[in-house]
């Protein structure tokens, strides 16, 4: 929802600006009924899929952005797929808010093509569609496609397009009226910077942790940490006990199962696939420490997932 309200709002406002419905928009779904959206809100649809297909020529819309979040991965996209990649064919600028670059990678779209998702789902995109470019930034504008990471990230990208029609001024008009102190760029972090997440001051420790971050799928040795930040095994021990309370190989193990339990409940991997990608040498060892972290195994990890979702349905 807040995706696809920051999408929708600047567009308004500019046309507010304006004095003019530069703007204009229809909402869509599959199968044209209302939406609910995950917090419960209701949003009418305007028009089906099927009679959008029979929009051809001028009457197709210049631009179309798929909107979707948690989930994605489990969409039966099959009817949409088509239809993005003949809009795509006939010039219309195609894009995806918060999650929605997954449908368009499902199209494939998004072969050899730099495009932004969401940082939760970036894991398991990765590994799903090892043919995109795809980056933690908020928002990516590549040839004449748009993706944006979602949350307040569709609001940049509007700010963008809208800069591109219409100016600087027009947008810095649009930020005052709906409170946002500045216009982010497209390259900004996602998440919080480690600084503020964690807590942690001290830049060696950061670097060390960003490292780490880096380096999931084969993780580095802390000989080979030491050897990058020009430290002792025992200062970089220090470090982490005074910074975190823990280890160092404690919070590499940590970091390393938080990426697979989100592969695991994003993704469909094979559980012996999500432990290789998150650097353990053979699917027992990861089912040990993964139950040890989180009280349960990789398998009823997603065993809970499938049920959820299929009593959501």
């Amino acid at each position: 929802m807040i995706a696809f309200a920051t999408a929708i709002e600047p567009l308004r406002l500019a046309n507010r600006h304006l004095g003019y419905p530069f703007y204009r928009w229809r909402i869509i779904s599959e199968h044209g009924g209302t939406e609910t959206a995950s917090n419960g809100c209701t949003i009418a649809v305007e028009s089906s899929l099927a009679e959008e297909r029979k929009h051809t020529g001028s009457e197709r819309p210049d631009m179309v952005f798929v909107c979707s979040g948690i989930g994605v991965e489990t969409l039966d996209t099959r009817n949409v797929r088509p239809w993005l990649r003949q809009l795509r064919t006939a010039g219309v600028t195609v894009g995806g808010l918060c999650t929605g670059a997954w449908v368009l990678a499902e199209a494939g779209l998004l072969d050899g093509k730099r495009c932004a998702i969401h940082w939760e789902t970036l894991p398991a995109f990765s590994e799903r569609f090892p043919e995109a470019n795809v980056f933690a930034d908020l928002f990516e504008v590549a040839d004449n496609m748009y993706t944006c990471a979602g949350g307040t990230a569709a609001l940049d990208m509007m700010f963008s397009l809208i800069n591109t029609d219409h100016g600087e001024g027009v947008v810095n008009r649009i930020c005052e009226q709906c409170l946002a102190d500045r216009v982010r760029n497209p390259h900004d972090r996602q998440r919080l910077p480690l600084r503020a997440r964690l807590g942690v001051h001290n830049t060696k420790l950061l670097f060390i942790i960003e490292l780490m971050e880096a380096n999931i799928d084969e993780p580095l040795s802390l000989v080979d940490i030491a050897g990058y930040v020009g430290l002792s095994r025992r200062q970089i021990e220090r470090l982490f006990r005074t910074g975190l309370g823990m280890s160092p190989a404690r919070y590499y193990l940590e970091v390393r199962l938080d990426r697979a339990r989100h592969l695991l409940l994003q993704s469909n991997m094979p559980i012996v696939d999500v432990a290789i990608a998150c650097g353990f040498v053979s699917a027992s060892h990861f089912s040990k420490c993964f139950r040890e972290m989180y009280g349960q195994s990789p398998a009823q990890t997603r065993l809970e997932r499938d049920t959820a979702q299929m009593a959501a349905e």
